[in-house]
């Protein structure tokens, strides 16, 4: 017995414009699509249930192939620290969290981005000491690859002037060598080091709390990491297990943290592992930072620091021996790579260390290329994990990083598609706004959020290229497209139902159009209808 589906546009992707009348599913399953009439006709006596789309649009099911969902439900339930315009607003905000904190407790604070501030100059750990000298406090910045905490949490973790920067991270100083309370990717880990431990409960409930929020955005899936930030693989996978199978469905692809690699193989566990809901993925690795801290790994200096090319994570030896490592249990590798010298280092190591069969290793950011490493991505089965937000967000400040010179190959989606390398579309999330929406608007258009620009408009993509990185992209990343990202036959009965018609609405609208239902395995999990 199943359900028929009709009444509205139904995108099948498969080529741009086609549509059908009405989609038969059974299950979890599509059994055919084609006319209300054929499929009434040869499927009459098993149509328990008809649904009536009454005009609204059919895709198939989005996916982000690139976010945190753990670290998006914290967001929503911590102070929100991403739409300030100024130090002045998060310090106002900052200020009226205080008052609510008991003894000993961490104020915590999530996506403050100086780039986005009238006057962009750092907080000063000794401003944060005069808000709240008494509880440690820290701050993520928006790209999560640094932080600022207060002298108590400092303290708390033994930093001092004389503490050395770890392996691949910065503690900040000033001109008299004191440490002013931010610290660069690696060396968060000392902060983050003491803060409490979370529970395996609380764990569950943060990713309740976030796969609502994903499925009310449209959303059946994700590819996330978060295996090594919250108390061990084990505990978190757990967590994931009870969360997704005790509450609404959803489809989560975890990456593995390279620092679990060893958990992962002593639990006899390998790609694809898990289940329907919760199935593992590929080896995370990282090879460099982010450009808002100009700690991405660029072949030539930043502009505005000309003593600075950035920071590698790892030295060439280790970046092999982690990628030698995943290949010993036949597993891909998906490496953070947003400078162009990182890109070309992570390169290198994929073809010394093919990938055997049909899994696919993924490169994540790509944000700054060079000819060489275009040329030499053409010739790798690679996905690269996009996050067309960054457009929006980045520019204009990314220019005064990276200069004019390297802007034709920067955030260069066009360029990757036209040379047909393999994309799929993400949010990084909670680096950004989770919605897919806002992504393939941005893909679309390049506009800047801060001046209402566009920028390198030679590299916006069209509609229909854009919806498919959230969804024939994701699923290809994963090996899935032989069941996934497509309306038709014997695929998944995953769906994206808008209210209006995202190939006919104006460009600049595709953000405003509303979730009318979210559809996983021929279910219903969200809805406005």
């Amino acid at each position: 017995m199943g359900v028929l589906w009709f009444g509205g546009q139904i995108y099948t992707l498969e080529n741009e414009g086609e549509a059908v009348d009405a989609v038969y599913t059974e299950k979890d399953a599509i059994k055919a699509v084609g006319t209300y009439e054929s499929i009434h006709k040869q499927f009459d006596k098993q149509i328990e249930h008809e649904i009536n789309l009454q005009g609204k649009t059919m895709l198939p099911g989005f996916v982000d192939s690139h976010l945190h969902i753990i670290g998006h439900g914290e967001k929503l339930l911590r102070l929100d620290l991403s739409q300030m315009k100024s130090a002045s607003d998060v310090k106002a905000a900052l200020k009226g969290r205080v008052a609510q904190l008991a003894e000993g407790e961490w104020l915590i604070g999530e996506g403050w981005n100086e780039n986005q501030w009238d006057d962009p100059v750092i907080i000063h750990k000794s401003e944060l000491d005069a808000i709240c000298p008494d509880n440690p406090m820290m701050l993520t910045r928006v790209c999560r690859h640094a932080l600022l905490a207060n002298s108590k949490a400092m303290e708390l973790a033994g930093v001092d002037n004389t503490t050395p920067d770890p392996d691949s991270g910065i503690i900040v100083r000033d001109e008299q060598g004191e440490a002013t309370g931010y610290f660069h990717d690696a060396a968060q880990d000392i902060i983050k080091g003491m803060m409490p431990e979370v529970t395996g409960s609380y764990l569950e409930n943060v990713i309740k709390i976030a796969v609502n929020d994903l499925v009310s955005k449209g959303l059946v899936g994700g590819h996330t990491e978060d295996l090594f930030y919250y108390g061990g693989f084990k505990k978190t996978l757990d967590a994931y297990y009870r969360a997704i199978h005790t509450s609404n469905k959803f489809k989560a692809h975890l990456l593995v943290h390279h620092e679990v690699m060893d958990e992962l193989f002593a639990a006899n566990l390998g790609f694809r592992s898990g289940t329907e809901y919760v199935e593992l993925g590929a080896i995370k690795i990282f090879s460099d930072g982010a450009l808002g801290g100009r700690t991405a790994w660029l072949s030539q200096s930043y502009c505005d620091d000309p003593e600075n090319r950035g920071v590698p994570m790892h030295t060439k030896a280790d970046l092999e021996g982690l990628v030698a490592k995943a290949r010993s249990r036949d597993l891909p590798v998906a490496i953070h790579a947003i400078g162009d010298q990182a890109l070309e280092e992570v390169i290198a190591v994929i073809e010394k260390y093919p990938i055997q069969g049909e899994k696919r290793d993924r490169i994540i950011h790509g944000q700054i290329l060079n000819e060489s490493t275009l040329q030499r991505l053409k010739c790798l089965p690679v996905v690269v994990d996009i996050q067309p937000t960054f457009v929006a967000s980045d520019f204009p400040w990314v220019i005064e990083r990276i200069g004019y010179q390297r802007l034709p190959l920067a955030y260069a989606w066009k360029t990757l598609l036209d040379n047909h390398i393999r994309c799929a579309g993400g949010s990084d999330a909670p680096v950004e706004q989770v919605d897919p929406l806002l992504g393939i608007e941005a893909a679309v258009r390049r506009q800047s959020t801060f001046d209402g620009n566009i920028y390198n408009g030679a590299e916006q993509i069209s509609v229909f290229e854009a919806v498919h990185l959230y969804t024939t992209g994701s699923s290809y990343a994963i090996g899935r497209e032989s069941s996934r990202g497509f309306i038709k036959e014997n695929y998944k009965a995953d769906f994206t139902i808008l209210e209006e018609d995202i190939f006919q609405v104006k460009e600049d609208q595709i953000h405003a159009i509303q979730i009318a239902m979210t559809v996983i395995d021929g279910d219903i999990v969200y809805s406005r209808m």
